[in-house]
């Protein structure tokens, strides 16, 4: 999950450097007209999303994009005043934080309703929340002319976490390679020109959202199921609320400018923090012969992926030059926006269980 310009989580994830068109630095395009007009005079910056028409490639520098300086929040061109449309004041990292904060809540009831009554209908979910988010992603990559064959990843989107709830690892991993086959198959019915950069990218789609759909119903299969979800879900969501107020008030040592600048050692460390906390105290409480230690390393070990989750969704948009992968959640971004870094934590939080407290 995106992160504010200390270097924690915002609806609006870190402009792309490069790969975005235009005009020369110090100007902006108004969009009437068609004409360059001063700094001073220029309108919203208009930032491209997945879902939207990728502009081509240029050279254009950094200052073409908006100042996201705390003096000037993220989408907002300097001399414009601060702020929504409507009038109603964005936070300093540029999005709606009451709009952003209801539609977490929101999210997070959905979840512990639906695996608290029947633990079927958080598969569900969880299958509808990965389907967005495989086809934001192949829309992102269609902006460089990526073409992912869409009906077998598509199937294995929802076949392999279904497969992997019912019939355990085997299933997952026969479901994840036929995938994968499928994929090689159908594409070559298009030709030989693309085939292995769209095989390619095909198969990191299968690896990043279809295996890591069927580790999360894995999670879920056992009969504390419901308790390990809520572990692995609340672990990585205190990564980013730690990371957040620590980045916000005490961030200044960037942790990894060329990929992500608005990350901060400072974050990291509040990240760390929060998740060893939340761990430690959830596996104690929820899981029967569960301790603290365990909850402790559990934490530790998803603050590290749930970062690496951020940077790895950070770089792919930063090559594709795109600011969001859609804009499906109101002050968040897309669906893959907020998956980011769960899809990275999931695999790890099983493994642990499964050594600790195996199913």
């Amino acid at each position: 999950m995106e992160r504010d310009d200390a270097g924690e989580p915002v609806g609006f994830p870190d402009e792309p450097e490069a790969h975005m068109a235009g005009p020369p630095p110090g100007e902006a395009l108004d969009s009437s007209s068609k004409e360059v007009v001063p700094p001073e005079e220029a309108p919203l910056a208009d930032v491209p999303s997945a879902g939207a028409t990728a502009a081509a490639p240029s050279e254009a520098s950094p200052e073409t994009l908006a100042d996201t300086s705390p003096e000037a929040p993220a989408g907002i061109s300097s001399g414009t005043p601060s702020g929504t449309p409507g009038g109603k004041r964005e936070s300093r990292t540029g999005r709606n934080l009451p709009l952003a904060i209801g539609v977490g809540a929101g999210l997070g009831s959905l979840v512990l309703l639906s695996l608290y009554t029947v633990k079927e209908i958080f598969l569900g979910v969880m299958v509808v929340f990965l389907f967005l988010g495989m086809r934001e992603l192949t829309e992102a990559l269609k902006s460089r002319d990526i073409r992912v064959p869409f009906i077998p990843v598509a199937t294995g989107m929802v076949g392999t976490p279904v497969v992997a709830y019912v019939w355990g690892p085997t299933a997952a991993v026969a479901a994840v390679s036929l995938t994968v086959l499928a994929l090689l198959m159908t594409r070559m019915t298009e030709g030989a020109d693309g085939y292995v950069r769209d095989v390619a990218a095909g198969s990191l789609v299968a690896g990043y959202l279809v295996l890591m759909g069927g580790i999360v119903a894995l999670l879920m299969r056992p009969d504390d199921g419901d308790h390990r979800i809520v572990i692995f879900i609340a672990t990585t969501v205190a990564s980013d609320i730690g990371g957040y107020f620590a980045g916000s008030f005490l961030g200044k040592h960037k942790m990894a400018p060329t990929i992500s600048p608005k990350k901060t050692w400072e974050g990291v460390t509040g990240s760390a923090i929060a998740c060893m906390a939340v761990g430690g105290w959830l596996v104690w409480w929820l899981l029967d012969g569960g301790q603290v230690w365990q909850g402790v390393l559990i934490g530790l070990a998803a603050v590290v992926t749930a970062t690496a989750g951020d940077l790895v969704e950070s770089m792919i948009k930063r090559d594709l030059g795109i600011k969001d992968m859609g804009t499906l959640l109101p002050g968040h971004g897309g669906v893959m926006d907020r998956l980011d870094s769960l899809v990275a934590t999931a695999p790890v939080v099983w493994l642990l269980l499964e050594l600790f407290l195996p199913s």
